[in-house]
């Protein structure tokens, strides 16, 4: 479907995601198929490929309706007690007007305005700069932002970030994300039990047997060996292809979120320096992996952008400011950030070339300079 428009494109990525959630859920049965795979060799090490491919195919059909009880326990488990999980993790706590008035309006303006119902509001005590949306239903929705955030952001920059998060539950995001973790997490769970059950007792196959005829490679030990590879490979693809479907999933939706959030507020400018402000601030000491992905901001990097779960902070900024008309104020350092005075650029130097007047010599006789600190050095390159 072709996307033109904000909502074209929303609908549009839904659908792509949609589909990108079925195959994740697919990679379930590919992990299925190589622990019956496994299996076989585990209990006869003697035979060839062609009867541990056929004996795992009706091994995994048998076992498909387990796999799929299972998984569907895992999902409806994270459902009831995903968000407690998280606020264990991350220390978040409910906050009501009384005790966060400012925070609680905001969110509440933006939710009257599009008649949004309102979500939990959480902070956790963090000096890092983020927040993040959880949440699988009208009754579980809730936005967390970190104290960092809530003390170095103004109300603006504030409110583009709720806006932000609170466009992430509007599209459905949240859901997506969640359940995107968890059918990943039970690739990971059984990929990790299946190499942790064949590694503890496999490496005895194929052990003892010397012989190197094609019989004995194809109908012995090398059967075997050959299907504990492939094994392994469908196990490890199957890992990868979760984690960058997941990774996927997180990444495309955060240029949405960050239009949602100008179309909430109308004030682009906000958005872009929050994203400024928050840029390689927002890590979440103690956060797992997957609470980093339903951030504003993952600085966590991934090898060559393939596993990284969010678009740059400047690619973001730019389609702000090519999209949206925003102006794009670079880098922003935060109050009291010495580092980013440390790194700012010398200062400037007095003459023709500097903004600043040179300064007047000393009067006659050699009077000290009335101000404090050392004589500046004359001339029209002298520094302060």
């Amino acid at each position: 479907m072709a996307a033109y428009g904000l909502y074209t494109h929303i609908a549009s990525n839904k659908t792509r995601s949609m589909l990108l959630l079925v195959g994740l859920f697919f990679l379930v049965y590919v992990m299925v198929f190589a622990g019956a795979l496994l299996a076989e060799v585990l209990r006869h090490n003697n035979r060839t490929v062609d009867y541990y491919l056929s004996a795992a195919w009706h091994d995994m059909y048998a076992a498909i309706p387990v796999a799929t009880v299972g998984a569907a326990a895992w999902i409806v488990i994270a459902y009831f007690f995903h968000q407690k999980i998280i606020d264990l993790v991350t220390g978040g706590r409910d906050v009501t007007r009384a005790q966060q008035p400012r925070l609680y309006n905001q969110l509440e303006n933006l939710c009257i305005s599009r008649g949004i119902p309102m979500p939990k509001l959480k902070v956790m005590d963090s000096p890092a700069l983020n927040a993040f949306a959880t949440g699988l239903n009208p009754r579980q929705y809730a936005i967390t932002v970190t104290s960092g955030l809530l003390k170095n952001l103004d109300d603006a920059e504030v409110e583009a970030v709720l806006g932000h998060e609170l466009t992430h539950i509007r599209n459905g995001d949240v859901q997506l994300m969640v359940v995107a973790v968890i059918i990943a997490g039970v690739v990971g769970f059984f990929g990790e039990l299946f190499f942790r059950i064949f590694f503890n007792n496999g490496f005895r196959i194929g052990s003892g047997r010397s012989s190197s005829s094609d019989s004995d490679r194809k109908g012995g030990g090398g059967g075997a060996i050959v299907a504990v590879l492939i094994a392994v490979a469908l196990i490890a693809l199957a890992w990868i292809l979760s984690q960058v479907v997941r990774f996927a999933l997180s990444r495309s939706r955060e240029f949405l979120a960050d239009a949602g959030s100008v179309e909430l507020t109308k004030n682009p400018d906000a958005m872009i320096s929050a994203l400024r402000k928050i840029e390689n601030r927002g890590e979440l000491p103690g956060a797992t992996s997957a609470v980093m992905e339903m951030c504003v901001d993952n600085p966590r990097e991934g090898f060559a952008d393939l596993f990284a779960t969010h678009p740059s902070v400047d690619a973001r900024v730019k389609t702000l400011v090519k999209f949206a008309g925003g102006h794009d104020p670079g880098p922003l350092a935060l109050p009291g950030d010495e580092t980013a005075v440390e790194d700012s650029a010398e200062p400037p130097a007095h003459g023709p070339w500097s903004d600043e007047p040179t300064p007047k010599a000393p009067p006659a006789g050699g009077q000290a300079n009335p101000l404090p600190g050392p004589l500046p050095i004359p001339g029209p390159w002298g520094r302060h």
